[in-house]
């Protein structure tokens, strides 16, 4: 049984990473629709909400309907983590999350994200900071280290834990990686079972299947795991892994006609959220991956993707429907 402060998410919980143009209001939405456990925000610069930017205020806003959910802050300025996590402390999410982990160049570049691995001292005071005027629960996340021949990930979850978070997250790779190869779970496997450690560990990579989940909850002994490139596109997955976790069986794929029917319930939800043409522009991903499997697809997929408004997205939609509803799909694992 997972407990983050006074949270309790049950035993082998499923969490929605945070990404940055993906885990906004309606993909979140969708993910929630399907079950998972906990939900994090797009990751959000410090220095732009201390300046009142337009585009950070707006992914504060959070729904009841989403709890629990977690914001997640970034930045390399001590005072600017402060104050932008003072000023998550007015939204009430159920955990803040600090961002050690992105391996974006431009964020890394300054020091933040996964290049506070370099900065252990001042990953401490940014950590001791935004802990002391917080009044939610702190969690991090982070990455095995910076590449092959340095990874300190046990020396930062020490460091983090002594500073007071509550639980932390580990992505199976490291800064050098990016997203590429495989993700390595032994070091997430080692830093749960040291005994040095009492803060719940969350692992993080190549969850794509139900399987594999359970195998990694198995092996490693983590106390949630965290989805997150396998869900764009397939909100479901929650769904299939938490059925698995529970049956051991696993649940046939949904078909083209439910995959119509999420496509177009996420598309209404992002032009709820979004102003203008950006909730259509931010699907287009979603869409092309919600139909990746239909076979000779292509001319259709074209269409779904230069739609300029709802109404052309509905009726490529209620096309698809009409003529690809009885397709078989090409894999059982889209």
């Amino acid at each position: 049984m997972l407990k983050i402060g006074n949270t309790e998410f049950g035993d082998k919980p499923v969490f929605l990473a945070p990404m940055e143009d993906v885990t906004d209001p309606s993909f979140r939405y969708m993910c929630k629709k399907f079950g998972a456990d906990l939900m994090f925000s797009e990751f959000i610069s410090s220095d732009g909400l201390i300046r009142d930017a337009r585009k950070s205020l707006q992914k504060l806003e959070l729904f009841d309907y989403e709890r629990p959910v977690g914001i997640q802050i970034y930045g390399h300025i001590p005072e600017a983590m402060e104050k932008a996590a003072d000023m998550v402390n007015s939204v009430k999410p159920d955990l803040l999350d600090l961002n050690y982990g992105c391996p974006v160049r431009k964020i890394v570049a300054r020091g933040a994200g996964s290049g506070m691995m370099q900065n252990l001292p001042l990953m401490e005071e940014i950590t001791k900071r935004v802990v002391n005027i917080s009044n939610i629960p702190v969690t991090a996340k982070t990455r095995l280290g910076w590449d092959e021949s340095y990874k300190n990930v046990l020396e930062v979850a020490k460091l983090l834990q002594n500073c007071g978070i509550h639980a932390l997250t580990i992505h199976g790779r490291t800064r050098a990686q990016m997203y590429k190869g495989e993700a390595d779970w032994t070091l997430i496997g080692e830093v749960k079972n040291n005994p040095d450690i009492k803060i719940p560990i969350i692992g993080n990579g190549d969850i794509t299947s139900g399987e594999i989940a359970y195998h990694r909850f198995e092996q490693y002994g983590v106390d949630a795991i965290m989805i997150g490139r396998a869900a764009i596109g397939k909100p479901w997955i929650f769904k299939e892994v938490k059925h698995y976790l529970k049956t051991k069986e696993t649940l046939p794929p949904p078909g083209v006609i439910e995959r119509v029917e999420f496509a177009r319930e996420h598309l209404h939800k992002s032009v709820e959220f979004k102003e203008g043409m950006r909730g259509i522009y931010e699907m287009r991903r979603h869409f092309a991956l919600y139909f990746k499997s239909i076979p000779n697809f292509r001319e259709t997929r074209l269409r779904l993707l230069t739609a300029q408004n709802v109404e052309e997205i509905e009726q490529v939609l209620d096309f698809i429907e009409t003529e690809f509803g009885g397709v078989e799909l090409v894999t059982q694992n889209l």
